[in-house]
C-alpha cells in the first residue's frame, strides 16, 4: 500500500511552491504557513525555516560511502548462492550463516570469524543488489539453434474480394470466455468461404490440437466442395507442429496462408461473419461445459442449413476509387444464398460447375423440404435451452471426450478430460 508522507522530492517541491509566499507573507502569515507545512511535510520548525531561506533543493552527497563488506563476501555470496539455486534475498538473507557453515564442512567455503559476522549482519537490500551485479558476469549457455516456426513457412497474403473460385475459406476462433478469459471454456471454430459466404462453424471446449482438429474434420464432413486455400490467423492453436500434419494428411491439396501480425482486417470476411452470425446467435456470454458444447454443435447444424440455404448474402462485384479520390465506389450483385452462388459458380478456366450435380439436387431437395420459418424457431429454441444451462462447477471435470465429433481420435491417444 502507498504510504501517506511525502518524499524527500515531494517535500522539496511543496517548499518551492510555498517559497514565494513565504517572502511576501507578514510575520503572523508566515506562522500560520509554518504550522501547515509542519503538518504537511513532518519536519522541524526550524528546518523549515532553513530550507526555505534557501534555494529548496536537495544537497548532494559531498563524499561516496565506501564499501561495507569486501571481495569475500561476494565470493561467499557466490557459492552459497549458488547451493541454493539462486533463490530470492528474501529466502537467502536468514539462511547466509547456517548454510557457509555446511558448505564448510563440505570443503566448499573456506569461513572465517570475520566473514562469519559479515554474513549475519548483512541486510536483505545488499544482498540482492551484489547477486544481481555478480551474476551478470556469469556466462550465459548457448541457446540451441530453433528449426523454423510452424507459421515462418506459410506465406502471409490476403484472400482477394474478388476471389473467382469457391474453396478459399477464412478461418477464426470466436472466443465464448463472457467478461473474463481464465480457466477452459468453449470456442467456435468458424470458416467462411470468401466468393459464395458459404459458413461452418463448429464449437470446441478449450484449444487443444485433440478438439481443434476435431473442430476442422466436423466443418469438412459437412462441407459439399473442396477447400482450395484456408487462411488463419497467426495463432498457436492454428500454427504447431500436430496442425501442420493434420494440413498434410487431411488436406493435402489445400494452400495455407495466414494473416500479417496484428491485422485482422486480412480476414475480413469471416470478421465479418463472426459478428453477424456466432455473436448475432450466441452472443457474448460465458460456455464452458461439455453439455453446452455439444447442444452449441446442434445450433449450428440448424445455423448450417439456414444461413446456407436460405439467408441472401451480398457480394462485392466492383471497387474503384471515385473521381475525385476521396473515397471509395463499391458495387455488389443482388444478394443470393450461399448455395445458389455455389451452384452457378464453375472452376476458372475449366467451366465446370464446382458443385457435383448429385450433391446439388441433394442439398436442393433437402432446401425444399423445409420450412425456414420452423427452422428459425427450432433455432431460437436451441438457443434458449443453450443460455439454461448451468456452467462449470469449479473443481469439477468436464469430459473434452464426450464433445468429439470424430472418434476415431481416441485410438490416436493424446488428449484427456480437462
Amino acid at each position: 500500500m502507498p504510504s501517506d508522507t511525502l518524499d524527500i522530492d515531494e517535500r522539496f517541491k511543496v517548499l518551492r511552491i510555498a517559497q514565494q509566499q513565504y517572502y511576501r507573507a507578514s510575520r503572523a502569515e508566515r506562522g500560520r504557513l509554518l504550522d501547515h507545512l509542519e503538518a504537511l511535510t513532518g519536519l522541524h520548525r526550524k528546518s523549515l525555516i532553513r530550507l526555505l531561506r534557501g534555494p529548496c533543493e536537495r544537497t548532494p552527497r559531498r563524499a561516496q560511502r565506501g564499501r561495507t563488506y569486501g571481495a569475500a563476501v561476494d565470493d561467499a555470496l557466490r557459492v552459497i548462492a549458488e547451493a541454493h539455486d539462486y533463490i530470492c534475498a528474501e529466502r537467502l538473507q536468514p539462511n547466509l550463516v547456517a548454510m557457509a557453515e555446511h558448505l564448510e564442512r563440505h570443503g566448499e567455503l573456506v569461513l572465517n570469524e570475520a566473514l562469519r559476522a559479515d554474513l549475519g549482519r548483512i541486510s536483505v537490500s545488499t544482498v540482492r543488489r551484489r547477486l544481481a551485479r555478480l551474476r551478470q558476469d556469469e556466462p550465459r549457455l548457448k541457446r540451441r539453434p530453433h528449426p523454423p516456426a510452424a507459421r515462418q513457412v506459410v506465406p502471409i497474403r490476403r484472400i482477394p474480394w474478388d476471389e473467382p473460385e469457391p474453396g478459399h475459406f477464412e478461418a477464426d476462433l470466436v472466443h465464448h470466455s463472457g467478461p473474463e478469459a481464465s480457466g477452459e471454456y468453449l470456442h467456435t471454430l468458424h470458416l467462411v468461404d470468401v466468393t459464395t459466404g458459404w459458413s461452418e462453424a463448429a464449437a470446441v471446449l478449450g484449444r487443444s490440437y485433440l478438439v481443434v482438429r476435431d473442430g476442422f474434420l466436423r466443418c469438412l464432413a459437412r462441407l459439399p466442395f473442396a477447400v482450395r486455400e484456408v487462411h488463419t490467423d497467426n495463432g498457436s492453436e492454428f500454427f504447431n507442429a500436430h496442425m501442420a500434419r493434420f494440413f498434410g494428411t487431411h488436406l493435402r491439396g489445400a494452400e495455407r496462408s495466414r494473416n500479417r501480425p496484428n491485422h485482422s482486417n486480412d480476414a475480413r470476411f469471416v470478421e465479418h461473419a463472426n459478428g453477424d452470425l456466432i455473436r448475432g446467435h450466441v452472443g457474448h456470454g460465458r460456455l464452458d461445459t461439455a453439455a453446452q458444447a455439444m447442444l452449441l454443435n446442434a445450433i449450428y447444424d440448424k445455423l448450417w442449413l439456414y444461413h446456407n440455404l436460405f439467408q441472401p448474402v451480398l457480394r462485392l462485384q466492383h471497387k474503384a476509387p471515385s473521381a475525385d479520390g476521396q473515397r471509395t465506389t463499391r458495387r455488389f450483385s443482388p444478394a443470393r444464398t450461399p448455395f445458389e452462388r455455389l451452384c452457378a459458380a464453375t472452376v476458372p478456366g475449366e467451366g465446370t460447375p464446382v458443385l457435383a450435380e448429385g450433391v446439388r439436387q441433394e442439398l436442393e431437395a433437402r432446401r425444399l423440404a423445409t420450412n425456414p420459418r420452423a427452422l428459425r424457431r427450432e433455432l431460437h429454441a436451441l438457443l434458449e435451452e443453450l443460455w439454461r444451462l448451468p456452467n462449470a462447477t469449479p473443481g469439477c471435470t468436464e469430459d473434452v471426450f464426450a464433445t468429439l465429433f470424430d472418434p476415431s481420435i481416441l485410438e490416436e491417444g493424446g488428449g484427456s478430460p480437462r
